[in-house]
């Protein structure tokens, strides 16, 4: 028989948010208020700068964005949609390198030259106009209006989906399209009307902080008399995920007159960016090239080993050549900037490649 018995760490639920929706709403916001972290983004109202982080914390960790100065130092480098406007593809790949997932750069650079051309450079106030703008999706124009302009604007992202869940004991899958449909029904009908841009923040911070992923603390939990779930640790439910693909990749460390031969990405995952040449496994075991770097990297479900070969390559015509003191300020995938970092700075062959 199966035992529906809460764990004695999980407070029993008193009651439906949506039927006490003013009390969730200001427990929310009193414990934020009390407890929210400080992030630069939430030190500003200024649109850009707040979209900026959130597309930035699309796919990355807000470790990875602060620690390595990602979100600083573009906004040093590009502080208004006017100079992302204006700046050179290269130059924003570059500052975006090492976040990966590149298209996010381009669409952002794509969008301020929209809010440029067709705003007169202000970014819009209502959160249709923000979804009209390219790459900005429901999440994001909600995020942007209620942290920017304090509008009553819903917002689902990984964690209040996780949240939400949990406080309605909801079996469905998350990511399939009733389970969408319901999560943003729930935003929709929660959010606050004065004070969405604590509540929304709150929301999300409780997600990061206390509805955590793996053994949540639900008695520190400020809505936990509203939260249904008996085993929380169960939820949120997702669709299968894909298979993981195992691929090897084998590339060439070419060199010829000081000069290193790299090509640029044709794919839409990685367009533009530079990269050491990928050849064959055959054409590299049957000449004289020598395998020098060995590495592996993830990227979505793909486990890629990448392995470089030290060698000289006849085959150069339609290849793109950089010098070598170019290549640091190149735009590469973080997997190519190790490999190619790593032999610049390794005698191979006898020959050295520093300096």
């Amino acid at each position: 028989m199966h035992d529906s018995t809460p764990p004695a760490q999980k407070p029993v639920a008193k009651t439906d948010p949506s039927n006490a929706t003013v009390d969730f709403q200001q427990a929310i916001v009193r414990w934020f208020e009390k407890t929210g972290r400080s992030y630069p983004w939430r030190e500003t109202t200024d649109p850009y700068a707040i979209l900026v982080s959130e597309i930035m914390l699309q796919q990355t960790q807000i470790g990875t964005v602060l620690d390595r100065q990602y979100y600083q130092r573009w906004l040093a480098q590009f502080p208004d949609v006017a100079t992302l406007a204006q700046a050179e593809e290269d130059a924003v790949l570059k500052a975006w390198e090492g976040l990966g997932y590149y298209r996010r750069a381009r669409n952002l650079q794509k969008l301020a030259k929209e809010v440029v051309a067709n705003h007169d450079g202000k970014m819009p106030t209502q959160t249709a106009g923000l979804l009209a703008l390219p790459g900005i999706g429901r999440y994001t124009a909600g995020a942007v209006s209620s942290f920017a302009y304090n509008l009553s604007a819903p917002i689902v992202d990984g964690n209040v989906a996780r949240v939400f869940a949990r406080l309605f004991d909801y079996q469905t899958e998350i990511d399939s399209t009733a389970g969408q449909k319901q999560l943003w029904a729930w935003a929709e009908n929660l959010v606050s009307s004065t004070n969405p841009r604590a509540y929304n923040s709150g929301l999300m911070e409780l997600g990061q902080q206390v509805c955590t992923q793996k053994n949540p603390t639900c008695t520190e939990c400020p809505v936990n008399m509203f939260c249904q779930t008996t085993k929380p640790d169960g939820l949120p439910n997702k669709t299968q995920r894909r298979a993981t693909i195992v691929q090897d990749e084998h590339v060439l460390f070419a060199r010829r007159d000081g000069m290193l031969l790299l090509a640029q990405e044709q794919g839409k995952r990685r367009q533009g960016l530079w990269k050491l040449p990928e050849r064959s496994l055959t054409e590299l075991e049957g000449g004289a090239a020598n395998l020098v770097y060995k590495a592996k990297y993830a990227i979505t479900h793909y486990r890629v080993t990448l392995h470089a070969y030290s060698g000289e390559d006849e085959a150069l015509d339609g290849e793109t050549w950089q010098a070598i003191t170019e290549v640091s300020t190149l735009a590469m995938p973080a997997p190519y900037r190790k490999a190619v970092d790593h032999l610049l700075a390794t005698e191979i062959d006898g020959f050295s490649l520093v300096g």
